[in-house]
């Protein structure tokens, strides 16, 4: 059967929107994700016999009319259609899936991803034509409902779904999580096949670079992290080091232009005897030589592994470090310790990495006087790249319940970003406005990026390193407009 996977078009007149980056917006950086889920469902359909249509309408900036075409001349046969969404364009999602369905009404019309998750009844409201939505992690979802509709089966018997009816939502039984990640095809390998490495960019990496998981669920119980809160749950499930290096392996040989691969996983550092093994591998076939990499990394990592990590071609990693009050740690269930973010950042000093710093203002505690705190941390810190950002808390989080049980938060999904498609800031309370969190969040950036310390350790990176000063130009090139903005 033909399967239809889409990433709609959003705001394509402002640019390229980025549906699955951990605050969906066109960023400022001019980053775009690769839809990496869809992609894994699409590719784990494609193993299993079905016959694939992959639209991803943001990465070529296709409006509504031009993806209406390619639909038309590539899948008007398709049985199954499967949209990506997210919180801000929700509405818009539902919107262009049920234009969808009138135009193939034989079609089942499924939508996926983080925000129906959270609010399957909420979601199937706005529209009779959608079919359902798939509740988690929906690879197997979407296979076993694809198998069904094509066995003719009833589709109250496919688990993870909500399905639309005239008597109202009905929910199936739950779809366990996938155990076996290896059974997974390479993510790298559908996109070889089906999309354009150089229409994505990530601003921490060189480019052009493939992003990759090679984990699912998070162990750690952060009260704003989506993802394993409405999709992959905290179970911490892993691709084998085999499985992992083999993807390095096919990239370096498919992708010559590739430099980097992004690790995208919540927190690829959990288990140190897996990091360790895949860092052994990637020295022992020499792909170290060939491909640099980068990943999420919380603080708990230690110099051993940093040093093992260099070797085997690390070049960045990616802490949370979100405030400089431990209160405010303590509050959102960081589970870390502000001292033990200075040995982090010296021991990776020590190894040679890089660090992007995440930072971010609004979670509860939040004043004033810590917003100032954090920001001397930063400057304390002095990693090579920082990100600034006022809270965005997201249907289905702890921290969204949080914000919303106190009023602090603006309900209209769309106000997630401004009419530009650039983030917006829907928290707000009483004794900190979100105006004051975006002008500290604009302040701390320019104070960060503008110092001499600063611009001279960027001249000295690019000056070693050429592919790096690339794409610090790329990405400052789009920054500027913002670190300069009058308002």
């Amino acid at each position: 059967m033909k399967i239809c996977f889409i990433n709609p078009p959003f705001k394509a007149e402002f640019g390229k929107f980025s549906r699955e980056s951990r605050s969906p917006a066109i960023t400022k950086s001019g980053a775009l994700y690769y839809p990496l889920w869809l992609i894994y469902a699409a590719a784990y359909c494609k193993k299993n016999g079905h016959d694939v249509y992959f639209l991803d309408a943001p990465a070529k900036q296709m409006n509504e009319a031009q993806s209406f075409e390619a639909i038309e001349q590539n899948a008007s046969d398709a049985m199954l259609f499967v949209y990506d969404t997210s919180t801000p364009s929700i509405k818009s999602d539902v919107k262009f899936a049920a234009t969808l369905k009138e135009r193939f009404p034989q079609s089942f019309a499924l939508l996926v991803g983080t925000h129906p998750s959270a609010c399957a009844e909420e979601t199937l409201g706005y529209s009779p034509l959608i079919d359902a939505v798939a509740i988690g992690e929906f690879d197997n979802v979407v296979l076993e409902l694809a198998d069904t509709l094509e066995q003719g089966g009833d589709v109250t018997a496919v688990r993870g779904l909500c399905i639309n009816g005239a008597d109202g939502c009905k929910r199936t039984a739950p779809m366990p999580a996938m155990r076996n990640l290896d059974e997974l095809p390479f993510a790298s390998q559908f996109i070889a096949e089906y999309l354009d490495p150089r229409d994505y960019f990530f601003a921490a990496a060189t480019y052009p670079s493939i992003q990759i998981f090679t984990t699912r669920g998070c162990p750690f119980r952060c009260n704003f992290c989506v993802y394993p809160q409405t999709m992959h749950g905290h179970a911490f499930r892993t691709r084998s080091a085999e499985n992992v290096v083999a993807e390095f392996e096919y990239i370096a040989n498919n992708f010559p232009d590739v430099k980097e691969v992004v690790i995208e996983d919540d927190t690829f550092t959990a288990h140190k005897k897996r990091v360790m093994e895949i860092c052994r591998l990637l020295v022992e076939k020499g792909l170290h030589k060939r491909l640099r990499w980068l990943c999420n990394a919380r603080v708990e990592l230690d110099l051993e592994t940093m040093k093992a990590m260099k070797k085997a071609g690390c070049r960045l990693i990616i802490p949370g470090i979100e405030s400089g009050s431990q209160q405010i740690l303590d509050n959102i269930k960081k589970g870390t310790k502000v001292e033990q973010f200075y040995e982090y950042v010296a021991n990776a000093k020590k190894a040679g990495l890089l660090i992007h710093a995440c930072y971010m203002v609004g979670n509860n505690g939040e004043t004033r006087e810590t917003m100032e705190k954090t920001l001397k941390l930063a400057l304390e810190l002095n990693t090579d790249t920082a990100q600034f950002f006022p809270l965005i808390p997201y249907p289905g989080t702890e921290g969204y319940d949080w914000a919303r049980s106190n009023g602090y938060i603006e309900l209209d999904y769309e106000k997630y970003c401004l009419p530009d498609g650039t983030h917006n800031t829907v928290l707000s309370m009483p004794h900190l406005s979100a105006e004051e969190m975006v002008a500290f969040c604009n302040m701390a950036r320019k104070k960060y990026y503008l110092r001499p310390r600063y611009i001279l350790h960027r001249l000295r990176v690019g000056l070693t390193d050429p592919s790096d000063f690339k794409r610090s130009l790329k990405a400052f090139g789009r920054l500027k407009n913002f670190l300069f903005a009058k308002k």
